[in-house]
């Protein structure tokens, strides 16, 4: 027992008070909510109005074939007999098992394992939660998109009702209220109604300490100049760091569905500054955050007025005929369709492509699917008329319930229930610096690809009237995907090593979308290789070598093969293209929801 004197002191009364004027404001806050939804069946870029058929048939599949109901439900008893025995057991026990140490992130206060209640209802909440999830995804019968659609909105709800997401079943919160006599929750109200405020009525969760990020000065600081802009894009030219330089100019194109310096975030882990210490003259795409005058702007356009104009200033720029290119998730299916376009037109502007975590074969897309089939994307497509683009918001709702307990709700309890602040972090500023998309780009972009996987097929689209064909890249490529992204998942990703003519090699980096891009060495991820290309994903990861290191030295490597030219090193506005202004430019500074 510590010194009384130290030990913090409440007055009931006065958390009574506290409580009670919670209540009260959260009852005005939830009637402000509701009442400023327009439409609560939306939500990200999903329409939920049609989810009760889904449901429907659900039922209807359950009553039809009760066999996997009636093995939930002697899977729940067991488990929950287990769970008993468990929790008797640890009366016992002065200390955790190894094995009862949290593995779920959502459990790691010591209470939920060492207290014995706490852990109970823990345990309950899990079997729980895998009984509802089994129930549904053993019923057969449905069609995989309905399945997987109530899969994972059953999913939303079980991650909802967590007793980590609720005041009186979080011992941490429990603790943090007792200990500041409520304070924690007046705080969280505070923190609630400002991203209430931020979203202009809907929850816009702060993820980070959004004032601790300066564009230019702490985040996205690799010198360099803007040397061309158009109404799609500006290009930015770094300033190189070595004597000399590879004679390939290196041409980085971002997806446009965020923004460039996820690459270029601090010097520790910016692809960018090692690229150019790697002496590459880089040039980066800096998109536009697209509002309504840009509607009718289309893929094409992105293609036109991004790598191909891109392709002609930096022949103004650096004399040079020929770029090695990078493309980034969308960015990438960009690429891929701007090299089979040239091809076609026998144009060799682009002498390498690689590919970050890019779908271009759109048959299997993870849960994004569950947002997009013919009903919810006619009815996307209506509102995104309405405003001539895509909201932000509605894109980063949407890439947040893919992985909701990470992206929502560690942070309702952090911010909410816990009433603290955001600490600064690099990757989530990024994360919540969300971009519009236009309505026309984005419709064809969803319906030729996502719905219709129009892109691998032999000219199954059109970009400025050329049919595109994926097996006329015949220039080398290298594919990266990461193991863990549930964005591009790598299984569908591999198959585009049966897409492309020319020779192809293909690593896969450890964690997701982003952390296993900017992978940088010397960090925790490492990779795997495998210079065979077998028919399925499978089967390159079975015979696969696992390196402990970054990736980043293996596309250096393999890049630096396919040109040993130097030159003297170029400096931005050094060529026939002036300088317009600084890194990283005003493009990427317009942000689309206010911080």
């Amino acid at each position: 027992m510590g010194d009384r004197s130290t030990q913090p002191t409440w007055d009931p009364l006065v958390l009574a008070g506290q409580l009670h004027s919670v209540a009260k404001q959260s009852q005005l806050l939830m009637q402000r909510f509701a009442t400023s939804q327009a439409d609560a069946t939306k939500v990200g870029m999903g329409d939920t109005s049609t989810l009760g058929f889904d449901f429907v048939d659900l039922m209807t599949r359950m009553m039809s074939d009760p066999t996997p109901v009636a093995k939930a439900q002697i899977d729940l008893f067991n488990d929950s007999m287990a769970v008993w025995k468990s929790a008797a057991e640890s009366m016992w026990l002065t200390r955790p098992c190894e094995s009862d140490k949290p593995r779920d992130k959502r459990f790691k206060h010591p209470d939920w394992t060492e207290n014995a209640v706490f852990n109970y209802v823990k345990e309950s909440y899990l079997v729980a939660a895998k009984a509802i999830l089994s129930t549904v995804r053993d019923v057969k019968g449905m069609d995989d998109a309905t399945a997987r659609k109530v899969e994972f909105y059953t999913r939303q709800f079980v991650d909802a009702i967590s007793p980590s997401n609720f005041v009186a079943t979080n011992p941490e919160v429990l603790k943090a209220t007792l200990e500041t006599g409520g304070q924690n929750l007046l705080r969280g109200l505070d923190n609630l109604l400002s991203d209430l405020g931020r979203g202009e009525g809907r929850l816009s969760i702060t993820m980070t300490d959004m004032k601790a990020f300066r564009l230019g000065e702490n985040i996205a600081t690799t010198p360099g100049k803007i040397v061309f802009q158009n109404n799609l894009m500006q290009l930015i030219q770094y300033a190189p760091s070595t004597s000399d330089v590879r004679k390939r100019p290196l041409l980085i194109i971002p997806p446009w569905i965020n923004k460039f310096y996820v690459l270029d975030l601090q010097p520790k882990n910016s692809l960018i500054k090692w690229a150019v210490d790697q002496g590459h003259t880089v040039f980066v795409i800096s998109w536009v955050n697209p509002d309504e005058k840009l509607a009718e702007k289309g893929f094409e356009d992105y293609m036109l007025e991004g790598p191909v104009a891109a392709l002609d200033a930096i022949k103004r720029a650096t004399g040079e005929e020929q770029v090695n290119a990078i493309g980034y998730c969308l960015g990438g299916t960009l690429l891929a369709s701007t090299a089979a376009y040239l091809a076609a037109n026998e144009d060799d502007r682009i002498a390498s492509a690689t590919y970050f975590v890019t779908l271009v074969d759109f048959a299997e897309v993870g849960d994004m699917a569950v947002f997009i089939d013919q009903e919810q994307l006619a009815t996307l497509e209506r509102r995104m008329r309405e405003r001539g683009y895509l909201d932000a918001q509605d894109m980063a709702t949407s890439f947040n319930m893919l992985r909701a307990n990470d992206l929502i709700w560690s942070f309702v309890v952090n911010n909410y229930l816990l009433g603290k602040e955001q600490l600064p972090f690099d990757l989530l500023f990024w994360n919540s610096d969300s971009t519009r998309m236009p309505a026309a780009m984005h419709s064809f972009y969803l319906r030729a690809m996502y719905l219709e996987n129009r892109l691998s097929k032999p000219g199954g689209i059109t970009l400025a009237g050329t049919p595109i064909d994926l097996s006329r890249i015949k220039i080398p490529s290298f594919i990266l995907s990461t193991r863990e992204d549930h964005i591009a998942p790598w299984t569908s990703t591999y198959a585009a090593t049966r897409l492309y003519s020319g020779p192809v090699k293909f690593v896969l980096s450890a964690s997701g979308h982003m952390a296993g891009v900017i992978s940088a060495p010397g960090s925790k991820y490492g990779h795997w290789t495998n210079d065979n290309l077998p028919p399925t994903p499978d089967q390159w990861f079975a015979d696969a070598t696992s390196h402990r290191d970054s990736w980043w030295p293996v596309w250096d490597e393999w890049v630096s093969r396919l040109d040993h030219q130097r030159v003297p090193a170029r400096e931005p506005g050094g060529g026939n293209l002036p300088v317009i202004e600084d890194a990283p430019g005003s493009y990427v500074r317009v942000r689309a929801v206010a911080s």
